[in-house]
Parts: structure tokens; sequence; C-alpha cells
């Protein structure tokens, strides 16, 4: 069928050697290699972009490690691309390594991309989903913005599921989308196609019998396929394969039959068949066209795992790259490489649980008759023996190893737009490496580099290039400190040429991007927000910009929302003058006097709000207080003093605390910030809320007034423990309260309380159950405090101070003996009455978990 005789792989009656792959299949690959040192022929055509022809030569050098792929993109328009992956184990890798090591021409074959970008840019949303989430090839992954889609259907090119319809019809030979190794898997009675080709190609023993015998048989079968389905579904090869045809005939007249053509099996038939060069023109003419660049840029292992998007869709690429690369016994190579794995994370498994694995592995596919442990025997073994029948140590294999997070490499030579020259510049500088493996970064803005690695990552996100998150600081609130969570997916390189239309490096690309939002931001929050992440990406060129919008937007929002939403963010980066050596005396002015207008708008916008409304303005008046307390530490770049600013918002808080026609969330979330503050007596307060509490009150307002007081996560909570009046007050009308009403306030008073600790709520409640009466015996007589006695108990002080110097170490040995003996009295009672010791103890572990 390939017109190949058994000797050395020479051509018969004339005509190219053809040989149809799996793309990404490890069997493939390795017959692939074996086919062609058998034929040695004088140039290999390979399935993939032609104006990637250029960039052959770097798959040579010594820095390009796969996975790796083609990236094509529309010069015009960056986010329009398309990938072209490729694995060490993908056997056009195999085909161009080959060709570059015989030192033989090798050339891409498939349609252009400036073809394949223009029918993506034309096609309709549903056409590009359904090509994309099914191509199967490296050159069929331009078809569906460049995704490289379902490995099962990997002999194929954008082979869906089969079963699978287009336009809802029904499943006749024309409209069915065809994928050949699922058909061939149900022939030889096999549910699952992986298996099927597992057992037939995977587990075939490489370097034995008649190297060209596997393409022969798999051409046979895929021709009976297309005789039956067509093209199967898959109306774009009709268009792919015309071209593919004519340029075979162009490398026939140059070297004669002695060309080699690797390519998905399903095209195999097609080139074999004889038709007129006139009518593949015929087919190619009139193709839309878009101005197209290509070069090569990394990838991962995991994104050749996704079925959609940009992944190639095979099930385990770690797999995959394990059968290609271990020289003999894959299943007892694997099985110590689980093992390694599982003691890193600190699981007991020893050589003794590897040798057991690998006996039960075997005998599982005895069982299931196949000729040697696969994917799924392994996994089997492994949880049974090294997991002890867990999934969760097993979904850390899955993960690390028949996934895996390897990240190719791409010489420094491949082509790049301008703007990722200069992110590689600066990743070199900082020594800020781009990986595949998601891990946290933590940096210390006070050191230099860590400065500049905070600014890079604050320009990328600016420019959408979202290599790291923001993520809170473990240990530290400060501002000198940032946590990111960093990992590298390639189709941020396409990010990366999408930003390229701002600038050449990322400096001057982030400058005029933030320029562009601030111009088009809908929002007088957007703006804040964006002088915020101007001030993070240390952008001064851009902030004049931002601000002179920020100012025009402000002083036209009417809004108190509006702006109550914009000041904190606004007063935070002020903050940021400190740790970041940046100037915000301009900044500082605006925050002022959006603050002043707050005060002036904020008491007649609380009037007359329902009740979702009147939770969004407490959210807004808690986040003022917050800003409020911020900008007042900042009295110079505020232009006024400290005291004068918090005074007039303490006004504020004063006329919505008393004012009736404010809801009573707002009132009594403005009561207890002026207790928090110092603004308002205890006493004051507790009559503040007896007046609320009181029987003319309706419930539903009283429990709204609870909720602004001791709710929203405000430590009212604490508040109660520690003033019982208050809690008194609190239980005496919620005991009040009418069975009727009782409904309605019931799910207010639940959100207030749901949010305190659990252990805050438990001993609310062991008070609320001793009753007043046994609250009220716990205040000393003459105390200013409930809870506290009137004057400090120096003898009960002055024995616990041993034990304190010894713990701060301040009393050297001195304050060891005395500690010692401050505690013989607790040690002899222990001794006389053990029972009532053990007793005392269990109510130190209550108190403590209380």
């Amino acid at each position: 069928m390939t017109g190949l005789e058994r000797d050395g792989g020479r051509t018969a009656g004339g005509g190219p050697l053809l040989l149809g792959v799996r793309h990404h299949g490890p069997g493939s690959a390795r017959a692939v290699r074996a086919a062609l040192d058998a034929a040695r022929p004088r140039t290999v055509l390979i399935e993939g972009p032609p104006e990637a022809d250029a960039l052959i030569a770097l798959a040579g050098e010594e820095d390009m490690r796969p996975p790796v792929a083609l990236l094509a993109h529309a010069v015009d328009e960056p986010g329009r691309s398309a990938f072209w992956p490729l694995a060490e184990f993908s056997p056009e890798w195999v085909a161009i390594r080959w060709a570059l090591e015989h030192e033989v021409p090798a050339r891409f074959i498939d349609l252009p991309a400036t073809h394949t970008l223009a029918w993506g840019r034309d096609e309709t949303d549903r056409a590009v989903g359904e090509e994309g989430d099914g191509s199967a090839d490296a050159g069929a992954g331009a078809d569906g913005e460049g995704a490289e889609g379902s490995g099962a259907a990997g002999a194929e090119d954008d082979g869906g599921e089969a079963g699978d319809t287009r336009g809802g019809a029904g499943p006749s030979d024309a409209d069915l989308r065809v994928d050949p190794l699922a058909v061939l898997a149900e022939a030889a009675g096999y549910d699952d196609p992986e298996r099927w080709w597992e057992d037939v190609v995977e587990h075939r023993g490489s370097g034995e019998g008649d190297p060209f015998a596997p393409f022969r048989v798999l051409e046979e079968a895929m021709g009976t396929l297309r005789e039956t389905y067509g093209d199967g579904g898959h109306d774009r090869d009709l268009v792919r394969e015309a071209y593919m045809r004519l340029q075979l005939r162009a490398a026939q007249r140059e070297f004669g039959d002695e060309v080699a053509v690797v390519c998905g099996a399903w095209h195999v038939p097609a080139l074999r068949r004889r038709t007129a060069v006139t009518v593949d023109r015929a087919l190619l003419k009139g193709l839309p066209k878009v101005k197209a660049d290509m070069t090569w840029v990394p990838w991962t292992h995991r994104r050749l795992s996704r079925a959609s998007g940009y992944g190639a869709g095979i099930d385990s690429p770690g797999w995959y790259g394990h059968l290609f690369g271990a020289p003999d016994r894959p299943v007892e190579r694997w099985l110590t490489k689980v093992a390694g794995l599982l003691r890193e994370e600190d699981r007991l498994v020893s050589s003794a649980h590897v040798i057991e694995a690998v006996r039960l592995a075997e005998t599982l596919a005895a069982m299931r008759g196949r000729p040697l442990p696969g994917l799924g025997e392994t996994t089997d073994a492994v949880r049974a023996v090294m997991c002890e029948g867990s999934d969760v140590p097993l979904a850390l294999v899955h993960d690390r190893l028949v996934v895996g997070d390897v990240l190719g490499e791409v010489p420094r030579s491949a082509p790049a737009v301008p703007l990722q020259r200069d992110l590689d510049r600066i990743q070199r500088r900082l020594r800020l490496k781009p990986e595949a493996l998601e891990r946290e970064l933590e940096l210390d803005l006070r050191k230099e580099t860590d400065a500049g690695r905070s600014r890079l990552l604050h320009r990328l996100r600016l420019l959408g290039v979202a290599w790291g998150e923001p993520v809170a600081s473990r240990g530290s609130t400060g501002t000198f400190r940032e946590t990111w969570r960093l990992r590298w997916e390639p189709e941020l390189a396409v990010r990366v040429a999408e930003a390229g239309v701002w600038g050449t490096t990322v400096l001057a690309a982030a400058t005029a991007k933030a320029e562009a939002d601030a111009v088009a931001a809908q929002g007088l929050a957007e703006v804040t927000a964006l002088a915020e992440r101007c001030l993070l990406a240390e952008l001064p060129d851009a902030l004049p910009v931002v601000m002179q919008v920020l100012a025009d937007r402000a002083a036209l929002d009417a809004d108190v929302g509006h702006l109550a939403q914009a000041l904190p963010a606004l007063v935070r980066s002020l903050r940021y003058g400190d740790v970041r050596g940046t100037d915000t005396g301009a900044l500082a002015g605006v925050a002022a006097g959006l603050a002043e207008r707050i005060f002036v708008g904020l008491p007649p916008a609380c009037a007359a709000l329902d009740a979702d409304a009147a939770e969004e303005m407490r959210r807004h008046v808690d986040a003022v207080q917050g800003a409020v307390a911020l900008l007042a530490d900042a009295p110079e770049s505020a232009g006024r003093p400290a005291d004068d600013l918090r005074s007039r918002w303490q006004a504020v808080l004063h006329v919505l605390s008393v004012r009736d026609t404010v809801p009573g969330v707002i009132r009594g979330r403005a009561v207890r910030l002026l207790l928090d503050d110092g603004e308002l007596a205890q006493d004051e307060a507790a009559r503040l809320m007896g007046l609320v509490l009181s029987p003319g009150t309706p419930p539903g307002d009283a429990a709204a007034w609870i909720e602004g007081f001791v709710g929203g996560g405000s430590g009212g909570g604490m508040l109660l423990l520690h003033d019982e009046r208050l809690l008194g007050l609190v239980d005496a009308w919620l005991t009040g309260v009418p069975a009727e009403a009782f409904t309605d306030v019931l799910p207010l008073l639940r959100r207030t309380f749901s949010a305190y600790e659990p252990g805050v709520r438990r001993t609310l409640g062991e008070l609320v159950r001793r009753g007043p009466g046994q609250r009220a015996s716990s205040v000393a007589a003459g105390s200013g405090l409930p809870g506290f006695a009137a004057e400090l108990e120096s003898e009960r002080a002055d024995a616990v101070m041993p034990v304190v110097r010894l713990l701060l170490g301040l009393g050297g040995a001195d304050a060891s003996e005395r500690a010692e003996e401050s505690l013989e009295p607790d040690r002899a009672e222990a001794d006389v009455e053990p029972e009532r010791a053990e007793a005392n103890v269990e109510n130190d572990l209550a108190g403590v978990t209380g």
C-alpha cells in the first residue's frame, strides 16, 4: 500500500513514502524514526504551516527543549493566533530532528497559516467552537483558533467524538464527525479507543520486523474509513489535502520519489489518491488571507492535556513521554518514579511496595487480556499498593507525573516581537524565570530586586499578561511586603504579542495602556483603581494623565456612592510613597477633595433607602471610615490638619446616628464607629441602644440597628462579651419581640450573629444562659467597667510576675527559683486534692476552647 519493498525501504513502482501517524503518539514517533532510518529519504515533508520552514533549523539548537509550539498570529490583530504544539514524543518533532541530524531538507506542507487565521476570523463563534474542540493534530490546530484537540482522535484531523453531529442533524454518513480511532476500536471489540491504541501500537516492540508494516496497516484501515465516511464531517480537510498534494508534487519534481511525508493517518488515502492539478488549485482559489508572523514558543505538558482551548487533548502527556523515553522495562521505571514522588511527600513507600505494584500491574494486564500493563493497570496498582486505596495521593501522582509540569524552552535567537525581547531581558536581570509549576513568591519591597519584580508583575497585569496574581501575605500586613502566585501559561505569549501594540518595552507599553484605560474608564471607581495600579507599577509618566481624568470625573460625579467607592483605593495609594519612593502629593489633594464632598453629601444620600441600598451604603460608610483614618495620617499631603479631617467625619457620624430618616443599619454602624473612636461614651451608647430597642420601635428597625451596631464582622461580638449592659439590652429586647414579628427579624439576627467566631458565639450563649442576675454579680462594687475591680490587686499580680519574667528572659536564675517557689503551692494543692486539680484542668481547657 505504501509502494515500498521490504529490502531497505526503496520505492518499488514509484511514489512517496507516506507515514500516517497519530499526533502526540509515542508509538507513532518510534515507528517514524525506524521508517526514516530504513528508507533514508532525500527530503521530509511534515504536516504543518509552511511559514515555519525558516524556523526548522532552530529545532536543532541546544537551547531548544520540547514541549514547544509554533505560534502564528495575525500582524494586524495579534490576538488572532494559532498554535501547533510539539512534544518530544510527537512524530512531527521526531521527523524534524531526524532531518536535521541527517542534513536532509525538511518542509511543512499544510495549508498556510495566512489562510487558516483568516478562516477563523470569518467564521461564527459556533463554527470556531466546533472545529477547535475537535482538532487532533498539529496542522488542525490552526483550524480552531489554534486549538489542539482530542487525543483520542489523534490519527485524524479535527476529529470530534464519535457520533457527534453537526447542525443538529441526524447521524447520517454526511453529518457524522468521525473519530477514526473510536470506529476502529469499536470494530475490534474495545470500548476505549485509548486502550485499543495502546494495545496495538504503544505496546508493540520496536526494532523488530518490517518498519513499514504499521503504516501499511493503518493506511489500509483509514482508506476503508474514508470510503465509508468520505471526509468524515471534516470539510476543511478537502482544502488542506489539496494544498498538501500540490506541495507533494513539487517535492517529487525536485527529489523524485525519495520523499517521505509525515502526516495524520486520516490524510494518507487522500494524498495517495490521484487527482488533477487543476482540481486541487480550484479548491484553493479565493481563500481569505491575513498577514501572519510565526515563531517558536515554550509549551507545557499540562497544556497538552487539555481537550479544549489550546490543549492537544491527550490525557497523559507525562505517561506518553515516559513510554517514549524509557529504554526498557517501562512499567518498572514508571512505578519507581511514582515511589520517588510519594517519598518526597513523606509517604512511607519502600522497594517492596514497588515490587508488589509491578506484580499487581502485570497480573491485572493478564486478567484483562492486554499484552503489557498500561496506564490503567499501573494506576490501579499504585492505588492499591502505594496509596492504600486512597485517591488523595493518587491525585498527586496524576498531577505531577501522569500530566506533569514540564515547560519547554526556545533559543533566544527565535523571532519575537520587541516587547517579548524586552520582557526576556527583564526576566533575566531580575532572575525571575517563567515556570509551568504554580508557586508563591514573597517580595520584600525594601530590596531593590524584589521591588523590580513587583513593578514588572504589576506592569504585566496592566497589559493583560496575567503571569502572576497577588495574594494575601502570610505573617505580615505591612505595605513593604507582597506575595504573588506565579504560573506561566503558553498562551501568555499571545497576550504579550497583543500588548506589543502599546509599545516596544514593558514600561512604555504599560504607560500607554494605562493612559488609554483612564480615558476609556466608565466610572470614577475604575479611574481610582487605575491610579492605584499605576503607583504599584511605578508609571510616573502615566500618573499625571490618570490624575487629570480622576479630577475631571470627580468634579462631575454627584453620586456619593461612587465617591465613597473611589476614595478607599485613592487613599490606599498614598501609602506607597513611603515604600516605593513615589510622589503622591497630587493624589492626596484629590483624595482630600473627595472626602470633603462625601462629608457634605452623605447624610442626605442615606435618607429613605430600602434594605439593600442601606446595606450597600453601610459598606460605603465602613470604607470611608478606614480611608479617613489613613488620610488623616498624612496631614501635610492632604493640605488640612489631621484633627480637622477626623472631626469633620465624626460630625457626619453624629448626624447619621440620630437622624430618624436614616435606616437603622446605618444609624447603628455610626454609633459603633463613634464608640470605637472614643467619641461616644459607653453610657451614651447604651442609652441610644435602649431607645432603639424600646417597645415603640418596630422589631424590623430594631434588628437592623443591632446588625449595624454589632454585625458586619466589626468585632461586635467582643463588644457584647465585655459590656454586659449592652448584652442585657439585646437579651431583654429579643425576649420581648412579639411572636408574630419574630420570624421577620430572625434572618437579620441570624446574619448578624453567624458572622462571629465559634468561641465568641459559645461564650455569649453561656452568658445568656446564666441570666441577668448571674451576670450582674460579676460586676464588683465601685467598678467603673463590668468585669473589672475598682483597683489593681497587687498580691495576685506579684504572684505571677516571676513566671512572666522567666518567660521574657528578664530574671535570670533568681527569677527561675522564684517561679518554682510560686508554683509550689499549686503543686502541693494538686497532690493533696487530685480530683479538684483535674477539675481545674478541665475548666482551663474549656476556657481556652471557649
